[in-house]
């Protein structure tokens, strides 16, 4: 757990480049839905564009607005100025309009009257514009939020389809070293950031720039140097938000590992309930629970606290930008340059600006998040496994069941001594392997070898004289069947779990492997027979009753290497009698290895094989053991004094 620990407390610094190269690289998702991914953003496209029409229909209202007044007033002075006097106010009056000085009294009435009458009707058609574009940018901005939500959905699940692939590729060492918990976060909650950021985020982020680079554009079009007396704002907001991101992602990347740490506590006390409450242990989980969450609520207020401080800064610095077209805008005006329907619609543009800026705090936001949960995603998606098959691995022909472990030693990844030192037996075609040992003796790690949960970490280990290093899993796997100590039952019905491992058993061939496992009459006890559900992880099922219903998962597969780790360690003794006998027919023919506690239940086996601190002290049959072994001896003088005693009913001995 050494690993896992450390991994959680790192949060590596990491720059604007490799978080856009973590995004680009979960951005490449969308590749696989290209034809529809472009769909949001010619959308987008065109309600950026509706939009970017509004504020010019706006100037026009105003101006025709403005021009009809004017006309009116200017109308009713013509009509006030003596004829005399004309001949001097004319002048005047047509340099104040800006319209050509050689234009004659009636000429000016006409151009005055054609705008008091076309006021209205350009005023009405403005109107009619706006509530027209305004439509169109409805509808396409439901299409593009339609669209992007859908493609950001299907990268979700092809997120999580190689999460799972990966995480059920991954050998037995890296699940080791990593807890559940943090797993589950990665496959959840961090891909819906990642969701989140590529279905919005990108596409809010490509709408900022498409209306900040077409706004500029028009607004140095129309008044350079209005535009240029406010652009200032733009350089400031990018180099804040350059350094906001670099100081926010290693923060997210903590809040994603303290929320994976919550979830482990979490997940490790649902699945240890009973022992919780068996404990009395509800007080001190609640309170490791509760500093867990404190710990993630100071992480989050951490990063709330820096947001809280960086939006009122963007609002202040767009304030100041709208002061100085203010400013500049109003001199403009004053001296003539600038008319009012003309400063509306620089103001509304400038709008335009301050929007997708104030936008960059929100999107930074979602890029940090998307950023730090990517990174932990393809940790997973990058890890190398163990245990791979070889680029020319072959398949592995059906066995007779010949086994040889040559000099093996193994220890775990980061483990110290080896758990297993220079291990070497044989196993004949149809022999039973009984292994013994203290715990800790190397039993297990035996067991783990032969599928090729783990690897030696050196000698080697054989089926039929075939390095199993040099075999496909799953050929190699098909031809094992195993029941492990630690029972493990998937929620469905009984005949679910004992067809796991062949789903398209028949109904015979499933009661026949459960009448084996002398699991058949306890299962038809059920009203619901072969469908009965039994629960998350078995619940409702007892122990001896889960152990046989997996000692039936493992018999229909029809191995010809059955594996049996203390099978019947949860089953009373006239039960285990029964499994005894069933089992003692079906491992005829079989290569079978036995770990048991008791050595009632291997004293027939064609060889045992007494383990200690890993190393192999003593193989051979129960009498030649008895006799010449001085380990094996005790084990079974201590069991059968054991027995005795119990058999008399002396408590507590």
């Amino acid at each position: 757990m050494q690993a896992s620990q450390s991994m959680s407390r790192r949060a590596p610094r990491q720059s604007m480049a490799s978080q856009g190269n973590v995004i680009g690289r979960a951005s490449r998702y969308l590749w696989n839905y290209r034809g529809q991914a472009t769909l949001p953003y010619i959308f987008l496209i065109v309600a950026t564009l509706s939009q970017l029409a509004v504020p010019h229909l706006i100037r026009s209202i105003i101006d025709a607005v403005t021009s009809g007044v004017i006309a009116t007033k200017m109308l009713e002075v013509l009509n006030q100025i003596p004829a005399f006097a004309m001949s001097q106010a004319l002048p005047k009056i047509l340099d104040f309009l800006k319209y050509p000085s050689t234009w004659t009294k009636e000429q000016l009435v006409g151009q005055l009257s054609a705008d008091k009458t076309s006021a209205p009707n350009l005023l009405i058609q403005a109107a009619l514009f706006i509530v027209g574009f305004a439509v169109l940018r409805g509808v396409f901005s439901f299409l593009q939020t339609y669209w992007a939500e859908r493609n950001s959905q299907a990268v979700a699940y092809d997120l999580r389809n190689d999460l799972y692939a990966k995480i059920q590729r991954l050998s037995f060492s890296y699940h080791d070293q990593n807890q559940t918990g943090q797993l589950m976060i990665r496959a959840t909650d961090d891909v819906e950031k990642v969701r989140l950021f590529l279905g919005q985020g990108l596409l809010q982020l490509v709408g900022a720039i498409i209306l900040l680079v077409a706004t500029l554009i028009i607004l140095f079009s129309t008044n350079a140097q209005l535009a240029l007396a406010t652009i200032w704002i733009l350089p400031v907001a990018m180099i804040l938000f350059v350094v906001f991101g670099s100081i926010s992602q290693p923060l997210f990347a903590r809040v994603q590992q303290k929320l994976s740490a919550l979830n482990t506590i979490l997940q490790e006390n649902l699945a240890g309930i009973k022992v919780v409450k068996a404990f009395t242990r509800e007080k001190s989980e609640q309170a490791k629970f509760n500093a867990a969450a404190d710990v993630l609520m100071k992480q989050q207020i951490t990063i709330a606290r820096m947001f809280t401080f960086l939006m009122p800064l963007i609002f202040l610095i767009a304030n100041l930008g709208q002061a100085t077209t203010l400013y500049v805008g109003g001199r403009q005006i004053i001296l003539g340059t600038l008319t009012l329907g003309e400063w509306q619609e620089f103001s509304m543009y400038l709008m335009y600006i301050f929007f997708p800026v104030a936008q960059l705090g929100f999107i930074i936001t979602q890029f940090g998040q998307a950023a730090a949960s990517a990174a932990r995603i393809f940790e997973i998606l990058d890890a190398k496994s163990d245990v791979t098959d070889k680029p020319d691995a072959r398949a592995l022909p059906e066995v007779t069941g010949y086994i040889n472990f040559e000099n093996v030693t193994f220890r775990y990844v980061g483990g110290g001594d080896p758990v297993l030192d220079k291990v070497s037996f044989e196993a004949k075609p149809g022999q039973t392997i009984a292994l013994l040992g203290a715990t800790g003796s190397g039993k297990t790690s035996i067991i783990n070898l032969l599928p090729r949960f783990y690897d030696p970490t050196d000698g080697r280990i054989s089926i039929d004289g075939q390095d199993l290093r040099d075999l496909k899993l799953e050929s190699l796997r098909a031809q094992i069947g195993i029941v492990l100590q630690e029972t493990t039952l998937f929620s469905g019905s009984i005949r679910d779990n004992i067809a796991f491992g062949k789903p398209e058993a028949t109904d015979q061939e499933i009661t026949t492997a459960a009448t084996a496992a002398a699991a058949h009459d306890f299962i038809m006890s059920f009203p619901d027979g072969y469908n009965t559900p039994v629960g998350e992880r078995g619940t409702t099922l007892s122990g001896g009753q889960k152990q046989r219903v997996a000692i039936a998962r493992a018999l229909l597969l029809n191995p010809r290497i059955l594996i049996l780790d203390d099978s019947t360690s949860s089953v009373d003794l006239g039960t285990e009698a029964h499994i005894q006998e069933a089992l003692e027919k079906l491992m005829k023919n079989r290569t079978s290895f036995v770990i048991a506690q008791r050595i009632s239940t291997v004293m027939n086996a064609d060889q045992i094989i007494v383990l200690e601190k890993g190393k192999v002290v003593a193989i051979g049959k129960h009498a030649d053991l008895l006799e010449n072994n001085e380990i094996y001896a005790e084990i079974y003088t201590s069991q059968l004094i054991g027995d005795n005693v119990n058999e008399k009913g002396v408590p507590g001995l």
